[in-house]
């Protein structure tokens, strides 16, 4: 599928209008279809592809005609625009245009993205955001192919590259007990930050099920069942050890 051929439009799972959750304010998040990674948890399978039954094609003027009618919820609220997936960065040209589109109309900018991209392909997207949120799924490179079919080597490397734009950056852990939620993983987590990107802020997403329906409208094989959502208590040992490294734990949710 080729995912570099159209600036006028392209292949959205939805766009939810009030969203709190993936940054300041009351926010719009746009929910880009395809993604280059299968991570065994994923709640939007989806995503996965470009066209499927819980996808569509829409045009830039069409979206940027919803985001009309929201601009005093943004306004008021010191909200914006999220843009998400799936990948947002797997269809960059449309990506490309509706940010520029957007960014003319000053509103506030914010990207969730997994990181799996060509940093020079999106450098001048990346530029025009006000705040970008990345993936940090697992720092061992096999245990990283283990779950996600891809690794992290390309990840890594690019948010270094995003922490030299001086963009806020926040770092989300998808919390998973039996994949990467143990002290000693957070550990190699947080020297790593400390190390290489001091001023990113930290999330942890602890893992649900919530899009298990999801997979049997898309015939497709349910994700593992022994995953765990982690505690509170163990979420708050994390964040309790993100601290001893100077790093601010946040959360959006």
């Amino acid at each position: 599928m080729d995912n570099k051929t159209d600036a006028q439009g392209g292949y959205i799972l939805q766009l939810q209008n009030f969203s709190v959750n993936d940054g300041d304010g009351i926010r719009t998040t746009i929910f880009m279809a395809g993604c280059p990674l299968r991570c065994a948890w994923c709640a939007n399978p989806e995503g996965f592809t470009l066209k499927n039954p819980m996808t569509h094609y829409v045009t830039v003027e069409v979206v940027v005609k919803k985001i009309k009618k929201q601009m005093i919820f943004y306004r008021n609220s010191g909200g914006g625009i999220t843009f998400s997936g799936g990948e947002a960065t797997f269809q960059p040209d449309f990506l490309r245009s509706m940010v520029n589109r957007m960014y003319d109309m000053g509103l506030h900018l914010a990207i969730e993205t997994c990181g799996y991209f060509s940093f020079e392909e999106v450098y001048d997207i990346l530029q025009k955001m006000d705040l970008i949120f990345m993936d940090m799924k697992h720092m061992d490179s096999h245990q990283h192919l283990t779950w996600t079919q891809k690794e992290n080597t390309l990840i890594l490397e690019n948010i270094q590259k995003v922490s030299t734009l001086g963009i806020p950056m926040v770092l989300r852990i998808p919390t998973i007990v039996g994949v990467n939620a143990s002290m000693e993983h957070m550990k190699s987590v947080f020297e790593w930050m400390e190390s290489t990107v001091p001023h990113a802020k930290l999330e942890f997403l602890p893992y649900h099920r919530f899009g298990e329906y999801k997979y049997e409208q898309l015939r497709l094989k349910l994700p593992q069942t022994s995953f765990e959502t982690p505690d509170d208590a163990l979420i708050k040992a994390f964040t309790q050890l993100a601290q001893q490294y100077g790093i601010e734990v946040v959360s959006y949710r």
